[in-house]
């Protein structure tokens, strides 16, 4: 499989407050990793510091998943539309996760 960073899932919204790549639900991380445990999909991509991060102007994408367990994951690469990242178990998760 070849992806471009075209084709790759946007982060539609994202709606953590705290985390040093999040501006008002829009994230500014150029890629975002999705990790975390079975049944939990958490953003490794979270920061929670005071330093402002990421890019100026750029539209966020799902880089990489490591839940191969969940609906949207082929090869360890997120295969949904766009993703919504949001507080769930842990201050940052993936709330498109869905177990297969």
């Amino acid at each position: 499989m070849s992806m471009t960073l075209d084709e790759l899932p946007a982060v539609a919204e994202c709606s953590v407050t705290g985390c040093s790549y999040n501006d008002h639900s829009h994230c500014h991380a150029a890629a975002v990793t999705i990790a975390g445990s079975v049944g939990d999909a958490e953003c490794a991509t979270f920061i929670p510091l005071g330093t402002k991060g990421g890019l100026d102007k750029v539209l966020s994408h799902v880089g990489a998943c490591q839940r191969s367990e969940c609906v949207h994951n082929s090869s360890l690469e997120c295969t949904a539309a766009s993703v919504r990242v949001g507080p769930g178990v842990d201050d940052a998760d993936c709330l498109t996760y869905e177990p297969a």
